[in-house]
């Protein structure tokens, strides 16, 4: 990496779990580097959701490096996500035709409902004794019949607090995209309205995002937290992460008790998604 942008870089590491973020720094610039990013980064930027892409460049061994303004910033805090810009930019993103269509073009097909019950067989056979995973596996198979397989957007799936940034000169993004998909919106909703949003405030919420609630809708909000709790659950296990997947077991089983109700008594708490 220092031989293709030039000995006067300092490039460091970004974290994250796959290792391929840096950030470069020389003579007052800054810029986030991602090795093999995909296409759908600069349909990102083109459209406001993520730092502008500057530069992507092939190397010599095939790996495409791309480059985006490095924004000075901060994630959101967890009270930040009832905001309505946090759900007006949810909402053109899942209403955003150039984004799908570049995915669709990408060779993404939708996931529907009964391959994310399948995956969550798949992966969590381990813990399936476990009383309230067994409770939630019953509960998605019971309600897979209701959960539709249309109306499908780009999610983003991993929509909690951290991948939120709030630039200095107060502009919102998304990052992470890693995991994009086309898929239910409730994916995304339900990890914002049960992890985040008081329900007497969803309303409200769903409002500025441009949808009204109604119990359909909650349950399939639900039956999709209940599926990404699930994965989320086993991937903390995997990786022993124990502190984690019992914090999530917790959310779970708070999560099997939600009912519809428009004026709820905030019975969801704001740390069920945060990994």
């Amino acid at each position: 990496m220092e031989h293709f942008l030039g000995g006067d870089w300092e490039i460091t590491p970004a974290g994250g779990v796959t290792g391929k973020a840096f950030f470069a720094r020389h003579a007052g610039k800054e810029l986030f580097l991602k090795r093999n990013s995909s296409p759908f980064l600069a349909m990102l930027s083109a459209e406001g959701i993520v730092p502008k892409l500057v530069w992507t460049k092939r190397l010599e061994n095939g790996d495409v490096i791309s480059a985006q303004h490095w924004m000075n910033g901060r994630e959101l805090v967890p009270e930040e996500m009832e905001s309505d810009r946090v759900a007006r930019l949810m909402g053109k993103i899942h209403s955003s035709k150039p984004l799908l269509n570049m995915l669709k073009r990408l060779g993404k097909q939708p996931v529907l409902p009964a391959a994310t019950l399948s995956d969550i067989y798949s992966r969590t056979n381990v813990i399936s004794a476990h009383p309230v995973v067994a409770d939630a596996v019953h509960f998605l198979e019971e309600q897979l019949p209701n959960v539709p397989d249309y109306q499908f957007v780009v999610c983003h799936t991993d929509v909690n607090h951290h991948n939120w940034l709030l630039s200095d000169q107060d502009e919102l993004f998304l990052i992470d995209w890693d995991g994009a998909m086309i898929a239910d919106p409730a994916i995304d909703l339900g990890t914002l309205l049960f992890g985040y949003v008081k329900q007497e405030n969803w309303t409200g919420w769903l409002s500025q995002y441009g949808l009204v609630l109604t119990p359909d809708f909650f349950h399939r909000m639900k039956w999709y937290a209940a599926a990404q709790l699930l994965l989320s659950i086993e991937w903390n296990r995997e990786k022993t992460r124990f502190h984690d997947m019992n914090r999530s077991l917790a959310s779970l089983h708070r999560l099997m008790k939600a009912e519809y109700n428009l004026f709820g008594n905030g019975e969801n708490k704001k740390d069920a998604f945060k990994k």
